[in-house]
């Protein structure tokens, strides 16, 4: 071992510095750009969070409404991106799916090659506008049904849109707002592995499409995006109330990581895991099919905290959430995707401002230094 200091994971490094997020591990704090994260979650949407997270502030209502407009403008997909999207395998996972399809687009973009902050903006939000319409298409030629194309309208912001565009008909009221509040959420969180894997990407200088490709491709992992199925499928698995017990004595019994529960950086409760039990108990009392869920969830993060004092994530809560607004399960780190494009363009735009390749180094633990011997010589 090398006498630098080493870190398994990088847990705790200071790899950079950002004013997009702050994270108060110790005393379960979020911020975005200074605002606290239940703020944002109870009185913002994610069109404004988007703006904050990219520009530094929250817009006054021209440069919202102006924002707003121009993510509708890019909504449309290119026709020959559609049709390649048309040729997917309907079997692929839609993280894959998702990843390609970021790739993809940069095929189409006549921008894609210029490294310019302005340049660099307009893609920003054009990756931001056409993930969920991307994300939807793709779930609708699977199924194989028509194509929902996207509204024009400034009444179907990102949520109502997607909604639309994935289900073919209105979204009720309920489900767009609990879907905006689980995107303005999940928008961002500091130097995680998918945005790390973006500014390590971008600070090569290469283009914002192979960046965020990269991020994407860290997020399908079961260790970051892909909790929120795995914990909607063991609330399944579970079906009842009176199961909770026998589920937890065997996963406890098998080792088996419990999804949902713990977290890195926070040392106390996930701040935002309180706004979505609050969305979960709100749907549960017009939705008796959450009702059902909520009561499960209630008990299993009680019973999980009495036997391994484990606080429950972001990931807990959501899942049934967006299970019950009829988000399909093998969706739903689609849906962290398109909601965290904010943070990640961010990152990116933040990284372009004041670049220097990211290069860390290794603590050597190989052979000493030793001689070549020919290979008759080997033993």
């Amino acid at each position: 071992m090398g006498t630098e200091k080493f870190s398994k994971g990088l847990e705790d490094v200071v790899a950079g510095e950002s004013a997009i997020c702050k994270i108060d591990g110790k005393n379960s704090k979020l911020y975005y750009r200074g605002y606290d994260i239940h703020e944002l979650a109870q009185h913002s949407t994610y069109e404004e969070t988007a703006y904050l997270l990219l520009f530094g502030n929250l817009p006054t209502d021209r440069q919202l409404v102006d924002f707003s407009n121009k993510l509708i403008s890019e909504r449309n997909l290119p026709q020959g991106f559609i049709e390649f999207i048309e040729k997917f395998p309907k079997t692929v996972h839609p993280m894959a799916a998702l990843r390609t399809g970021v790739s993809l687009l940069s095929f189409f973009d006549p921008e894609a090659e210029d490294k310019s902050m302005e340049s660099n903006v307009r893609k920003a939000i054009r990756l931001i506008a056409r993930t969920p319409c991307l994300v939807a298409y793709f779930d609708r030629v699977r199924r194989s049904q028509s194509l929902v194309h996207p509204k024009k309208d400034v009444r179907y912001a990102t949520a109502a849109n997607f909604l639309y565009m994935l289900k073919g008909q209105e979204p009720a009221a309920i489900e767009t707002r609990t879907l905006d509040m689980y995107f303005v959420l999940l928008a961002e969180h500091d130097l995680n592995a998918s945005a790390f894997a973006a500014r390590t990407t971008f600070s090569t200088l290469s283009d914002i499409y192979s960046a965020i490709t990269s991020a994407v491709g860290a997020l399908k992992g079961d260790l970051h995006g892909s909790a929120n199925s795995r914990s909607m499928e063991s609330l399944i698995e579970i079906g009842d109330i009176k199961n909770v017990d026998t589920f937890l004595d065997a996963a406890i019994d098998n080792k088996k990581k419990l999804m949902g529960f713990g977290h890195r950086v926070y040392k106390g409760p996930d701040p935002r895991a309180a706004d979505l039990r609050a969305m979960a108990k709100s749907l549960a009392q017009t939705n008796s099919e959450q009702a059902r869920w909520y009561a499960i969830s209630e008990k299993f993060e009680q019973a999980v905290w009495t036997r391994k004092k484990l606080n429950c994530n972001v990931d807990f809560y959501s899942a049934s959430i967006l299970y019950t607004i009829g988000v399909p399960i093998d969706l739903f780190t689609t849906m962290f995707a398109i909601s965290r494009m904010a943070g990640w363009t961010a990152h990116v735009l933040e990284q372009l401002s004041d670049n220097r390749l990211i290069r860390p180094v290794s603590s050597y633990i190989g052979h000493a230094p030793r001689s070549y011997a020919p290979i008759k010589d080997r033993k």
